[in-house]
């Protein structure tokens, strides 16, 4: 069975993530670059300074849980409009 990253993120940081309105839109891992993606959205237009406020969230709290056991590259970014 295929590890549902975004459903275990979500449990991890979600709440707080919403306390500054943004959630997570989507989260998945390419083995083969060992990039972490984790793609925002918010009812507000996304601003590069709301995409390093979510990755100052969500980056502590997955190394203190160990989200990715190897060494990974962890990529925020925002939804992009018309999807």
């Amino acid at each position: 069975m295929e590890r549902d990253y975004k459903s275990e993120l979500i449990k991890l940081v979600g709440d707080k993530l919403e306390k500054e309105g943004m959630w997570i839109d989507d989260c998945f891992y390419e083995k083969r670059s060992k990039n972490l993606n984790v793609v925002i959205d918010s009812d507000e237009a996304l601003t590069i300074d709301k995409i390093v406020e979510a990755t100052k969230i969500v980056d502590p709290i997955i190394d203190k849980a160990n989200f990715i056991e190897e060494k990974y590259i962890l990529d925020v970014y925002g939804k992009s409009k018309g999807e």
